[in-house]
């Protein structure tokens, strides 16, 4: 199971969650990453936790100013990158050459998706992975898990159908090691969760939450 914690621009110490993650991850052997804000990709990747963009642009180098080039991000430090997230949609030609510029950078890719019929959109486009979130779940303390299981059971035989290399994971309320075990009776391979880590008063402890049945 994977566990990507996505900061968001959530005003907690990023060097602390990925301090924890690292050490959590380190402790437990479950694979964990962070993604934080672009300014703080170069600050987290030295804490040797796996770090992660929140978002890539779809173009290369040039005249793109405000643009997040992905060659950048990953000389920062970062391994991998989330694309289209609920919070930061975009049209299919930019993900598609978000997914593209990733690649290009040896970035590993995660494509977000609202429903079952989006993740099998996206999984044609050849992602690493499709993370499926239900917008009205996003934030709130009902796991899509265990909310709509369907929507991830749904979701796996989606991209299954299109790309059985293309991993599903889930997000969207996932705040407790129960969500993380229910999500991957479902067929998930890994969870997408921020808040739950970002605004813990303690990170580490709800890390260790989240793997601790693993």
């Amino acid at each position: 199971m994977f566990i990507l914690v996505n900061l968001k621009a959530y005003p907690c110490d990023p060097i602390e969650v990925a301090t924890a993650a690292k050490a959590v991850a380190d402790e437990s052997g479950v694979r964990i990453a962070v993604a934080p804000q672009a300014a703080h990709i170069g600050a987290v990747a030295e804490t040797g936790v796996e770090t992660w963009a929140q978002h890539v642009s779809p173009n290369g180098h040039g005249s793109f100013t405000g643009s997040t080039l992905a060659e950048a991000v990953a000389d920062a430090g970062a391994v991998g990158t989330l694309i289209n997230h609920s919070e930061n949609r975009r049209k299919l030609a930019d993900i598609d050459a978000s997914v593209r510029a990733a690649e290009r950078a040896d970035l590993e890719t995660c494509v977000c998706a609202n429903n079952p019929r989006q993740t099998a959109a996206a999984a044609a486009l050849g992602p690493d992975s499709v993370a499926v979130e239900p917008p009205e779940l996003i934030g709130g303390d009902i796991s899509v898990a265990t909310g709509d299981p369907d929507i991830v059971t749904d979701a796996v035989s989606a991209a299954a159908a299109v790309d059985e290399d293309v991993d599903v994971f889930c997000g969207a309320g996932v705040s407790t090691g129960d969500d993380v075990i229910a999500a991957g009776d479902l067929g998930a391979k890994g969870i997408l969760l921020a808040s739950g880590v970002a605004k813990a008063d303690d990170p580490r402890a709800a890390l260790e939450d989240l793997v601790s049945d693993l």
